[in-house]
């Protein structure tokens, strides 16, 4: 936005220009403003080579569009979010650490307090935040209520000890959300709370881990007598699972976007034009496919945003959108590996292909079915809380 442009003008704005109107207007914005030496990046950046899109997002006003005007977001509409998603795809805009604009912030403006808020809320769209997650341990993944990774009152502090692990960006960030078992009485559910902690609090131990690609995006966690002021406490004591079923919601909102299936195709598209397939009528048949399954994952994903919206919570068939989503990329990227060939064995992009990278695509798809809660345990959730099947 213009720096005589409140949020509020802004917001105005872009909600008095029509869906096609807005989405010219973001590709212009977007193709003027994007930094190049980073367009269509072989992988996840670190925040700090992302950060020049992340504060250019912020000063439009698009980093966070969704939110509410007062908490400074722009208050969009489902239609221009998604077209904000699909232009920044088309272009080969960078992947961001987003989780305090999509997780966090959305669950401070919802169960915060106002303090909380208003420390908490313009240092996520400053950047001077960077959030990762502190929920899964050696042994609670999905079964997550299983968590011991405990936190004791000690006066106005808290006093973390234990381990989380698959801590994603945990080396690239300096602010952690995180559950911690408080309580042991009762059902494993109850006597857990959410806490919110620097990285760089004493005692806090960070041990990358190696993945499948050579990328170190995941880490362990390691809390020795790690001190939290205790007005990093979010909602009430012992009463964090409602909070954090509120927030994996809000994850399967996050990970069932359409925009990595959607750059994915894109991908897939370019590939295609590159190497002939799309002169190959069966390969061709199976790309429209894709097509459509995206077209209706898009229309699934619209539906259960204006849930959240005109309700402010999710039913447990959410599941559905994480696993069709999920799913869905693994398919395109199968598709970029076959139609590859030789190439897909490469452990960098194609040469003089635009950043193509079959190999790289598809090693970011195999994961996804496994965090976040697996394709399996979604299912689970779908038979026994939405079909009403027998455990």
């Amino acid at each position: 936005m213009t720096p005589d442009m409140t949020n509020a003008d802004q917001a105005a704005a872009d909600a008095a220009l029509s869906d096609e109107e807005f989405r010219l207007a973001a590709r212009r914005w977007i193709e003027e403003n994007y930094p190049l030496d980073v367009r269509n990046p072989p992988k996840r950046l670190r925040f700090a080579a992302a950060r020049p899109w992340y504060d250019a997002l912020s000063r439009r006003g698009w980093l966070a569009p969704g939110w509410p005007v007062e908490h400074g977001g722009l208050g969009l509409s489902i239609v221009k979010q998604l077209i904000l998603i699909e232009e920044q795809e088309r272009f080969g805009a960078a992947r961001l650490n987003d989780m305090g604009v999509v997780m966090i912030g959305p669950l401070l403006i919802r169960f915060g307090t106002d303090a909380q808020k208003a420390y908490y809320l313009p240092r996520i769209l400053s950047g001077e935040h960077a959030w990762c997650q502190g929920y899964s341990e050696p042994n609670a993944g999905s079964d997550l209520a299983s968590l011991r990774c405990e936190a004791v009152r000690d006066g106005d502090d808290w006093v973390i000890n234990g381990q989380k692990i698959w801590t994603t960006r945990g080396a690239d960030a300096n602010m952690m959300f995180g559950l911690f078992r408080t309580g042991k009485t009762g059902r494993k559910q109850e006597g857990i709370s959410i806490l919110l902690l620097p990285m760089d609090s004493p005692g806090l131990t960070i041990s990358p881990i190696l993945d499948i690609s050579g990328d170190d995006e995941l880490c362990e966690s390691f809390f020795d007598n790690v001190r939290v002021p205790g007005d990093g406490l979010v909602g009430e004591v012992d009463k964090g699972w409602a909070i954090a079923n509120a927030l994996l919601g809000l994850e399967r909102i996050f990970l069932g976007l359409p925009k990595h299936s959607a750059y994915a195709l894109s991908r897939l598209e370019a590939l295609m034009a590159l190497t002939g397939a799309d002169r190959d009528p069966v390969a061709v048949d199976r790309f429209v496919q894709l097509r459509f399954d995206l077209e209706d994952h898009i229309a699934l994903y619209e539906r259960f945003v204006d849930e959240l919206r005109e309700t402010g919570s999710l039913a447990p068939d959410i599941s559905i959108l994480k696993v069709h989503q999920t799913e869905l990329y693994q398919r395109i990227t199968d598709m970029l590996l076959s139609v590859a060939g030789e190439d897909a064995g490469l452990a960098e992009p194609i040469p003089d292909s635009d950043g193509l990278f079959p190999a790289g695509q598809f090693l970011l798809a195999r994961p996804t079915t496994i965090f976040g809660g697996t394709s399996e345990i979604q299912r689970n959730i779908l038979a026994t809380r939405v079909l009403g099947l027998p455990r």
